[in-house]
């Protein structure tokens, strides 16, 4: 049975316009043969052989199954944002074992010892690293208690690494930048979260949050798209416990309320919880006020002012089978 690597077969180009055209000296054919196996150049019209040299670049090992040949890659780890060395570094293991599982000898585990710490300090040996440092790991923990999915975190770590090269970071709060490019991460991605709330998690100031953030629009000319009401939805009925019915009228209610221009200048989390609060009650899910103010992080007077605006635009009164009254 022939491996997947290092077959015997032979590949047969036809000479062309590309500049790897071999042309046979003899007869001048340029009908080639090539042979992996034995690293010959054939010429198919006299049988000369134009070298014997080739160096074979493939892997040393052959397999017999598509199993085998992914339990002996040897390719690491994609590279990745989030962590400061891009995870190209090497890191010794905290387990004193060698590679047969045998404990080490005292004498072998203190020089280890010795080595992984060297090893760590020379990952971080920088100004820019050590920064780079703290700021991936406040970015994996702003991440992790927000459930922020992995491709937002890179692009997060992205944008900050951006407004490092820029020189935005010196003279600010670390936690703060980091805040602000997950929060900007957010909104290019379309899953935006409410400002207050990375800031609670964040343990920064709302007013400091927003400006890094506009320091970081203006610096990194990102371009943000409009804020959508809808793009809340699917995270406010699911802390809510709504039923996908109800998720699909919020979403026609903030639909027809956009074609008749009421979402122009009303905050985008107001006018969610509103159409959320008039789905609940159309489908007989009724939520109270208070429950979606909070979960909205707007307050029952926004809630309260949304609805009736939707109501009376949209004439949900005779639609919908009920009046203001039921507020």
């Amino acid at each position: 049975m022939e491996g997947l690597q290092g077959k015997d077969e032979e590949k047969h180009t036809s000479g062309g316009t590309s500049s790897d055209t071999v042309c046979c000296p003899e007869c001048g054919s340029t009908q080639v043969i090539e042979d992996a196996a034995r690293g010959e150049r054939i010429c198919a019209g006299c049988g000369l052989v134009l070298s014997d040299h080739r160096i074979d670049t493939g892997a040393e090992w052959r397999v017999f199954s598509h199993e085998e040949a992914e339990a002996r890659s040897r390719v690491g780890a994609p590279m990745r944002y989030t962590i400061h060395d891009k995870g190209l570094s090497t890191v010794i293991d905290w387990r004193d074992r060698d590679t047969s599982g045998r404990k080490l000898t005292p004498t072998r585990r203190s020089e280890i010892y010795r080595l992984r710490k060297w090893q760590i300090r020379s990952r971080v040996h920088g100004s820019i690293d050590r920064n780079l440092a703290q700021a991936m790991s406040e970015l994996e923990r702003l991440a992790s208690q927000l459930s922020i999915p992995s491709s937002i975190r890179e692009l997060a770590a992205l944008l900050y690494r951006k407004s490092i090269i820029k020189k935005l970071v010196r003279g600010r709060s670390i936690e703060a930048m980091v805040a602000a490019t997950l929060y900007a991460a957010c909104r290019i991605r379309q899953k935006p979260r409410p400002l207050d709330e990375i800031a609670d998690a964040s343990r920064v100031d709302k007013k400091k949050l927003g400006q890094c953030y506009r320091l970081l629009l203006r610096s990194l000319r990102i371009k943000i798209p409009l804020s959508n009401p809808i793009d809340y939805i699917p995270r406010f009925a699911s802390e809510l416990s709504l039923s996908s019915p109800v998720q699909l009228r919020t979403i026609e209610i903030l639909k027809r309320s956009r074609e008749m221009g009421l979402t122009i200048g009303r905050d985008p989390l107001g006018l969610a919880a509103a159409a959320i609060y008039v789905a609940s009650i159309l489908l007989d899910e009724r939520r109270t006020q208070r429950e979606i103010a909070e979960v909205a992080r707007v307050t029952e007077v926004t809630v309260r002012n949304r609805y009736k605006e939707i109501v009376r635009v949209l004439n949900i009164d005779s639609q919908g089978g009920f009046g203001q009254g039921h507020q």
